[in-house]
């Protein structure tokens, strides 16, 4: 069994521990996996090549000061660990030999090259570094918003984007971004709002990164497409994102209709509960979709 296979697993048992349920509503125009979707937010992995991950869980939980949860070992040198941040799960595996890395900044490569959390006390969260003998974060103002920026490196080098929103505290903590890099922004904003049926919200300009943003919503989580050219290097092995859903069969069947790349076809996860179809988006970024005992007993 692959570390990134028992990533879906240990996420979607952790969706069902949470007592989650759909939020997911069908677009008007055609048919999308977005009737699905069941669980209010989406969960991202992120793979990680260290000997030893524990200043990497160290670093999302006890400095961003996000929840550890608890960390499943299924033998042979496998191990996912979990942080809740917000209503929204990050998993952490090991890399696999199967996909391609690039390190680097948001613009260096497609894949998902950024995570972006919110906060609402500058000070605390400036305190937690300091405390762990890192650098405090250094703050701009994005744009005009109120809001302020700094971005950071996590230990394996991945940006991580801290913003401090100046809401009453716990206004916007459960909410978590997925920055999304792609080399076609309509084939890629057609994936996330035709096929897998997430929100689209309004493209707004990004003064961090000097471009627009495109954003899509389920839930607590966005995933945001930013563009910087056509012939950008793939990362397709450093995160992916992973959907809950109630009928697995519909994905299969509406992938193989529009002829998505299928990463792995829709089969049983053994030793689990669950069914599960992995798919690449256009730039061959991980989407994969699972559906629980919980979640397809909602179905019925």
């Amino acid at each position: 069994m692959r570390a990134s296979q028992l990533g879906v697993a240990v996420v979607s048992l952790g969706a069902v521990a949470a007592g989650v349920v759909s939020t997911g509503a069908a677009r008007a125009e055609g048919e999308s996996v977005g009737p699905a979707l069941w669980m209010p937010s989406m969960n991202v992995f992120r793979r990680y090549s260290s000997a030893d991950p524990e200043p990497i869980f160290s670093f999302y939980s006890d400095v961003l000061g996000h929840e550890r949860l608890t960390e499943y070992d299924v033998g042979g040198a496998t191990g996912v660990m979990r942080i809740r941040a917000g209503a929204t799960e990050l998993k952490f595996t090991g890399d696999t030999q199967d996909q391609h890395y690039e390190s680097g900044g948001v613009d260096n490569a497609t894949g998902l090259r950024l995570w972006t959390f919110f906060y609402s006390d500058r000070d605390a969260l400036i305190a937690r570094f300091e405390n762990h003998g890192l650098p405090a974060p250094e703050f701009v103002p994005v744009g005009n918003t109120g809001r302020l920026s700094a971005l950071v490196s996590d230990p394996e080098g991945e940006l991580v984007q801290l913003i401090i929103t100046g809401d009453p505290a716990g206004t916007t903590y459960d909410e978590v971004e997925v920055g999304l890099t792609v080399s076609d922004l309509g084939k890629s904003r057609a994936f996330y709002r035709d096929f897998v049926g997430l929100e689209e919200l309004e493209p707004v300009y990004d003064p961090i990164f000097e471009t627009m943003k495109y954003p899509y919503r389920h839930g607590a989580t966005t995933i945001s497409l930013r563009w910087f050219g056509a012939d950008l290097p793939a990362d397709t092995g450093t995160g992916g994102i992973q959907y809950v859903v109630s009928n697995v069969e519909l994905v299969d069947r509406l992938a193989q209709e529009q002829k998505l790349e299928i990463k792995q076809p829709l089969s049983p996860l053994r030793g689990f509960n669950l069914r599960t179809i992995w798919l690449g988006d256009p730039d061959g970024i991980t989407n994969y979709f699972a559906q629980t005992g919980q979640s397809g007993a909602a179905a019925q």
